[in-house]
């Protein structure tokens, strides 16, 4: 439990100083929960669980989100195509978590975005009668979403659907192509930064006193007879050769949310002969970013294709385009981009912009991979967004499958079982639980041009920031208070700023330069030189917070040159395989080996 003394802000910061004392405190302490996994469910489980008054500890291999968390479409949404599937349950909860995010838990980082279903055009009065069927189709669809949401009341925290006729689209989105279109329907859902999202539930769970420590790889689990009682843990920022670089975190329980990395853990009982019963599937999704300028449009779309859906999301100065849906088993640490999953996504948008995209238009392109619970079908697009908790050993849990909107639940869900094994009867407080930023952030956004003048600073800085921090961007201001030079735009990206770097390596838990290049910062896929042109800067300002020395600095500016143009090869190559061969030309910044995948039999390749 954290000093009711010292304010949530302060007792959340991710400090240099704070990893360490986390580290004694790993070493030292007994915790109700060690959670592996610093994704959104892991860091979720963490939130929950100190919630709950457990003693809690959070270990994550690389940096918070690194994998999927980070590498999503950016939407908090029910899934809308899910209805076709008949999963209601899904969508409900989906919507539900939706609106909580939006309206209570964290106002600050979800905010509503419309999107528009485009209606095909037909030819002549012949037509009239399907474009009428489509349109009654897609309208009852869209809201029936409206339903599952919650017609009415401040919990929806989204507008009601609408019906636009042909030049009501246009109007909306000019660059839909005219011919193809007979109208559209408009409704909204939730738009997200994930990675921001995440590190804000990793410092929300050490703001209730969980020790939180990223670049620990879990190695091994800790056996009595047949119950795990701790795992042991790989400090990945120790010096080569130390000592301390390997220990024991002692726990009453462990739960592992570790995503596409679940069967791993299964391996780690295999010497006892226990089969786990969970399954966990990689699905590749490629997104492209292209300028704002190159679509012109006030609203996203939703495109069905043959195998799935495809978002054109407005996503600041940019367009998010995504997504691919292919089976993935090669590196998962870093699943690469292929030319052919590029042209895909060209193809799929292009069919209905009247100025077709090509990929001089890209900025950048991201891949991440989706954790699915593996079943008989033989497309990703058809395995199950449900999640699972089990417990294949007495002190262990394993959570997989699900979705990011849910992540809440499925933290629940598997918090719900741990608290029954240590014999409490305490219950989720996390639906009504603001996350760090969210209390006090609607008076300060009210209050926004007042806020800058105290500080000296444009509005659209404070706009800025509160729509990234929430309220914690007191803690920027004071920064910039201290050091004006932090109000200057960071060298080649001009949307964010010097004090955003510093406060990363401060209070965030960036360790590395592609944390916050690709997480803490989305500069790595905003623009086309995909960071280069910023990592100096960058390595300046994390460099005096970390006390780099020009060595360590030269070293870090290295590994990130490298991994953009590892990236960038990637890109160029025709298929997964030399695409993944590509990406692993460049070393992992954290020092360990690429993590492979499995083959059908689930033994390492």
């Amino acid at each position: 439990m954290r000093d009711p003394h010292v304010s949530r802000s302060v007792a959340g910061q991710l400090s240099p100083s704070r990893r360490a004392d986390d580290l004694r405190r790993l070493r030292s302490e007994r915790f109700d929960v060690l959670v592996i996994g610093g994704g959104v469910t892991g860091a979720g489980a963490a939130v929950d669980a100190a919630s709950r008054g457990l003693k809690v500890a959070l270990v994550e291999a690389r940096d918070f989100a690194a994998g999927t968390s980070s590498r999503s479409s950016k939407l908090i949404h029910g899934g809308l195509r899910y209805l076709e599937q008949l999963e209601f349950g899904l969508v409900h909860e989906a919507l539900t978590e939706r609106g909580l995010l939006a309206t209570r838990l964290a106002p600050h980082l979800v905010r509503p975005v419309p999107i528009l279903v485009p209606l095909p055009g037909g030819r002549g009065l012949r037509d009239v009668p399907a474009r009428l069927a489509r349109r009654a189709y897609y309208g009852a669809g869209v809201a029936a979403y409206d339903v599952f949401a919650g017609l009415f009341g401040g919990g929806r925290g989204m507008p009601l659907h609408r019906h636009l006729s042909r030049e009501g689209t246009r109007r909306v989105f000019p660059s839909l192509r005219a011919d193809a279109l007979a109208g559209a329907i408009r409704y909204y859902d939730g738009q997200v930064d994930d990675a921001r999202l995440v590190v804000t539930l990793a410092r929300t769970a050490a703001s209730l006193g969980a020790a939180v420590v990223s670049s620990a790889r879990a190695v091994g689990l800790i056996r009595q007879a047949r119950e795990v009682t701790g795992v042991r843990v790989r400090d990945l920022e120790a010096p080569a050769g130390s000592p301390d670089a390997e220990f024991e975190v002692r726990a009453r329980t462990v739960i592992a949310a570790t995503g596409v990395w679940t069967d791993d853990m299964s391996r780690m009982l295999n010497d006892v002969g226990l089969r786990p019963g969970i399954r966990v599937r990689a699905s590749k999704g490629v997104h492209l970013v292209v300028p704002r300028s190159a679509i012109t449009g006030d609203a996203g779309l939703i495109l069905r294709t043959a195998t799935s859906v495809l978002f054109v999301i407005p996503w600041g100065g940019h367009w998010i385009i995504g997504t691919t849906d292919t089976d993935w088993r090669l590196d998962r640490s870093h699943p690469a981009a292929s030319a052919s999953d590029i042209d895909y996504l060209l193809r799929q948008v292009n069919t209905v912009l009247d100025r077709p995209l090509t990929t001089t238009d890209i900025e950048g392109v991201y891949a991440g991979l989706r954790p699915l619970l593996a079943g008989e079908a033989d497309s990703t697009s058809k395995l199950s967004r449900e999640h699972a908790v089990i417990e294949p050993m007495l002190g262990l849990l394993l959570v997989a499958g699900g979705k990011y909107t849910t992540y809440r639940v499925m933290a629940a869900d598997v918090v719900d079982r741990a608290a029954h094994r240590l014999g409490g009867q305490r219950q989720s407080r996390t639906a009504d639980l603001p996350l760090l930023g969210a209390d006090g952030y609607a008076s300060m956004w009210r209050d926004r041009a007042d806020l800058a003048r105290r500080h000296a600073v444009p509005v659209g800085v404070v706009e800025h920031l509160l729509e990234r921090y929430g309220s914690l961007t007191l803690d920027l201001l004071a920064l910039i208070d201290a050091d004006p030079l932090l109000a200057s735009p960071l060298a080649g990206a001009p949307e964010y700023l010097a004090a955003e770097v510093t406060y990363a390596a401060r209070a965030e838990g960036a360790l590395h330069l592609e944390d916050v290049l690709t997480r803490r910062t989305r500069i790595s896929f905003e623009t086309t030189h995909r960071g280069l042109e910023s990592v100096e800067h960058t390595a300046e300002l994390m460099g005096a917070v970390l006390g780099w020395d020009d060595a360590r600095r030269a070293r870090e500016v290295t590994h990130y040159r490298a991994r953009v143009e590892a990236e960038r090869q990637s890109q160029l190559m025709p298929d997964d395989a030399t695409a993944d061969a590509a990406r692993l030309g460049a070393p992992d910044v954290r020092g360990y080996a690429p993590d492979r995948g499995t083959d059908d039999a689930g033994l390492p390749r």
